[in-house]
């Protein structure tokens, strides 16, 4: 935007207006309302050697904010630039031909993903009227990342040390008043849904069926160990176990099944959260059979009728895992299990 210069460095990126800011932010350095020449995002203090970290600390006029990445996009709008930092400690692995998961050398304690941003309105603003922009866009980021419905180690990590600068300008004469301003004119809950939505694609980073089940804490060899619990006319060799363990993700990666599962899960939230007036799982439910119709279904789509009559006893006995589960998700997962299982002993 006309009059502002952004710098980068191998340790910082300097955002500078020499006519000055007023913003507002949460920054490590500088938080609160400040007026300001220079807005530096600089890597942990740890990286820098002595002679960088006196380069920023004499800069005049400044807040700054710590940060592990310099990644970042810039983009515009009428009256309004977003500079979204982007941190990503996420990889998405291939787990099959055809199945993915998400992971992280850190591993999920210590990963994190942040999306932070610096907002630039091209208005000279009241304190008053800045502050309202900062809450607009937090209110607005929250709001739409949880709408998301991302697995949940997954939003566990999301966005714990994120950070937000909100700079407008100002007068350049002291006898000059303030812009007239309609905080809807921004569109500020369609700027940061953007700006979500592109740094999610240039983190490369999408979630599947098994991230929803890691965030249930259902693995894989959790489902082989409840489906050989009630095999008795069969040895339990490494052979079946080989044998089951493929069917489970052959049975993964079909599109209906997957449907079915997340229609579990997602119901599952919603109960549990008392989403749906009309529910209350606290309550006796002797006529829900929602859950078995879902397990049922599953449970045929792999193996057909059979499937269906084994299907009842690993709902009745709940074997390993299932026993655990919560209520629409022990049947859907007794589908699964048993439609497996009678697959390969088909064979």
């Amino acid at each position: 935007m006309r009059g502002i210069n952004v710098v980068e460095k191998d340790y910082a990126v300097f955002i500078n207006n020499p006519n000055q800011f007023l913003a507002i932010s949460d920054f490590t350095v500088g938080g609160g309302i400040n007026v300001v020449e220079n807005v530096n995002i600089i890597e942990s203090t740890e990286a820098l050697d002595s002679s960088k970290q006196s380069s920023y600390q004499e800069k005049r006029q400044y807040i700054a904010q710590e940060t592990e990445s310099l990644n970042y996009f810039k983009k515009f709008y009428p009256g309004l630039g977003v500079y979204t930092f982007m941190e990503n400690d996420l990889i998405i692995q291939d787990f099959t031909d055809k199945l993915k998961v998400a992971n992280s050398p850190k591993g999920f304690h210590d990963a994190k993903i942040n999306i932070s941003n610096v907002v630039y309105i091209n208005k000279v603003l009241s304190k008053k009227d800045l502050i309202k922009v900062f809450k607009r866009v937090t209110k607005a980021k929250t709001k739409y990342l949880a709408s998301l419905n991302l697995p949940l180690h997954i939003n566990n990590i999301l966005n714990n040390n994120d950070f937000l600068a909100v700079l407008g300008a100002i007068p350049k004469n002291e006898d000059d008043g303030f812009d007239d301003f309609d905080i809807d004119e921004l569109n500020i809950e369609k700027v940061v849904q953007e700006s979500v939505d592109e740094a999610f694609k240039r983190f490369d980073l999408t979630f599947g069926i098994l991230d929803y089940l890691v965030s249930e804490g259902i693995l894989i060899g959790d489902m082989i160990e409840a489906g050989l619990a009630l095999v008795d006319d069969a040895d339990v060799t490494d052979e079946l176990k080989e044998k089951m363990e493929t069917q489970l993700l052959k049975s993964l990666s079909d599109i209906n099944i997957i449907a079915l599962l997340m229609a579990a899960i997602r119901t599952e939230e919603d109960f549990t959260r008392n989403n749906i007036r009309e529910i209350n799982i606290d309550e006796n439910q002797a006529h829900f059979y929602a859950d078995e119709l879902l397990g049922l279904s599953i449970a045929n789509q792999i193996a057909g009728t059979k499937a269906a009559f084994n299907f009842k006893l690993y709902k009745e006995v709940k074997p390993g895992i299932i026993y655990g589960l919560p209520p629409m998700l022990d049947d859907v997962f007794a589908g699964l299990i048993a439609g497996c299982m009678t697959k390969i002993l088909q064979e």
